[in-house]
């Protein structure tokens, strides 16, 4: 119930836009009431608000029905944004395999989606229906707008910093599309509603957009206004402040060396050294009122609001805003085996038998380092081990599961490490506050891995410090080996060792495709596990532009090799 306490700007939620019928962005979302109504009433625009926050985590009016986007997914909770994001980025790389059949989603273990996969384009439509909400908020939240509407003197001074918000939530679904997708249409609350489809920007026109948005918003521009975001820490928890923003920046330009040698387009965009500017901006997060938490494991628990360490979340509550996507999914269905009689000690009602680890990712670890070790006695009734077999502080949970794991094999629970990272418990061994929906807020950006954002780019673009990467290394593995035997030395910081450091430590948090790309192993042949295929074309490093949005607007092209 902690929304009622810290989130209590999702509570204002109100459902004012319908949802959208084609995933063309220039199409103004449909409205179930009149703007100027609703717009007009106590609260609408703070609700307006938490709609796009809550876009992120919900999938409608209700966990069951009423879904903003379908696409023809198979049940609404597997068409909620958070759910999907996480699947595309973690499904097929090295670190999880999903058992389901669910119509195409065994092609995301297999490599081999095209343009008519549904979840692609339910992934695809959520972007731009959040992006179409954000623009519709800055439409509808002029100062003239506000002035003719009577908008009470409180909610205007509020308003610069309510557009910034929306601003950010827009540019982080654009840098989601740019990521996933590359040339996009390109959209902002200037292009007229019911226009003609909108144009395909350039990769150099995506890029920039988001660049100057957050730049703006974060008052580093000279383009800067009124319509600034929160400083670092000063933000209502589960709102986008200023940290939360150069965390973006950081991944941004961390990535920019990808986004310009992609083929086909303009590669002359960016600074001169991107990474000089990663070093920039985590710095300015590493610095400011954020600090490592002392416990892993508190991160990923049903109260992780409370930890420390999480820049910006999105948040979960079990009660009061429910979906079988974001760490619902996530917790439930990394449950299964003879774990699974255990359920109710973790928080939860049952496993949902579908996510592992592969074997690749269970090898990365050292005995002694406790990030995969997430059954901890001190949480747990003293039964739970002992009626398992098992000793606490396992990495991961192998009572009755083979290591290897393959396609053929995937429907035997059996096979495969179970990796039982979201845990609906509380920092005091307590359950969350419903069985069936997780209250674990999803660790969007951390600070973690601002110390490894720092650090890579220290190697890649000779910024920052060596000294300092080294030192941000070592605060992580201090927390996660207990001490400083298993530190590093100047001589040990490569960037091969930076990838697997950044499994180790971010794993199952969605950025593991975006960082293989990045190292050039997500395509990479001598790079397999599991049961990934043998050979797999670099046109896997983007997903295609969904059949339906090519036959709904002519502008935009498909990607290579679809």
């Amino acid at each position: 119930m902690k929304y009622r306490k810290t989130y209590p700007l999702l509570f204002a939620l109100l459902l004012l836009i319908g949802a959208v019928g084609c995933t063309d962005v220039g199409v103004n979302p449909k409205s179930s009431a009149s703007a100027e109504n609703a717009l007009s009433a106590d609260g609408g625009y703070q609700s307006f608000l938490a709609k796009l926050y809550a876009g992120l985590s919900v999938v409608g009016q209700t966990q069951s029905g009423d879904i903003d986007i379908s696409a023809g997914v198979p049940d609404p909770g597997s068409g909620q944004y958070m759910r999907l994001y996480w699947e595309l980025q973690q499904l097929p790389t090295d670190e999880a395999v999903i058992a389901w059949t669910d119509i195409t989603i065994q092609d995301f273990n297999t490599m081999e989606w095209g343009a008519t996969d549904v979840y692609n384009e339910a992934m695809y439509s959520r972007i731009f229906f959040q992006v179409a909400q954000a623009n519709e908020f800055l439409r509808e939240s002029t100062q003239g707008t506000l002035e003719s509407r009577g908008v009470p003197s409180d909610v205007q001074a509020q308003m610069p910093q309510w557009r910034a918000e929306a601003r950010f939530l827009r540019a982080l679904s654009y840098w989601h599309a740019l990521d996933l997708y590359d040339k996009v249409a390109l959209v902002d609350e200037n292009f007229p509603r019911g226009a003609e489809a909108p144009p395909q920007a350039t990769r150099a026109e995506l890029y920039s957009f988001i660049e100057s948005e957050l730049l703006e918003i974060t008052g580093e521009s000279s383009e800067s206004g009124d319509e600034v975001l929160a400083p670092m820490g000063q933000a209502q928890y589960g709102r986008a402040d200023r940290g939360a923003a150069y965390m973006l920046l950081s991944k941004l330009y961390l990535n920019t060396e990808t986004y310009r040698n992609r083929p086909d387009g303009d590669n002359s965009f960016g600074p001169s050294n991107p990474y000089a500017e990663v070093v920039e901006y985590t710095s300015r997060v590493i610095n400011g009122p954020y600090t490592l938490d002392s416990e892993y494991g508190n991160l990923f628990l049903a109260d992780n609001n409370t930890a420390d360490g999480l820049i910006y979340t999105i948040p979960q509550d079990g009660q009061n805003q429910q979906s079988y996507g974001g760490t619902t999914f996530l917790a439930h269905a990394s449950l299964g085996g003879s774990l699974n009689d255990k359920a109710g000690d973790l928080g939860l009602n049952g496993g949902w038998f579908g996510l592992r680890g592969t074997p690749t990712f269970a090898g990365i670890f050292d005995s002694a380092d406790t990030r995969p070790a997430y059954l901890t006695a001190d949480l747990l009734p003293g039964s739970f081990f002992s009626d398992l077999g098992i000793s606490p502080g396992e990495q991961f949970y192998t009572q009755g599961q083979t290591l290897d794991v393959t396609n053929s094999t995937l429907t035997n629970f059996g096979n495969g490490y179970v990796v039982p990272k979201y845990r609906n418990i509380t920092s005091n061994g307590e359950g969350g506050s419903d069985l069936d929906f997780a209250d674990i807020d999803f660790p969007l950006f951390r600070l973690a891995d601002a110390h490894l954002m720092y650090a890579e780019a220290f190697l890649r673009g000779n910024a920052g410090s060596q000294s300092e990467a080294v030192s941000l290394v070592n605060d992580l593995r201090e927390r996660a080996f207990g001490g400083t035997s298993n530190n590093i030395s100047a001589g040990d910081l490569s960037l091969p060792f930076i990838l697997e450091e950044r499994a180790r430590e971010l794993h199952w948090e969605a950025h593991r495709r975006t960082d293989l790309i990045r190292f050039q192993r997500f395509t990479d042949s001598s790079v397999r596990w599991g049961g990934k295929p043998a050979s797999v074309d670099a046109s896997r490093r983007l997903y295609p532009i969904p059949l339906s949005e090519l036959q709904a607007n002519p502008n935009i092209t498909q990607n290579p090799g679809y």
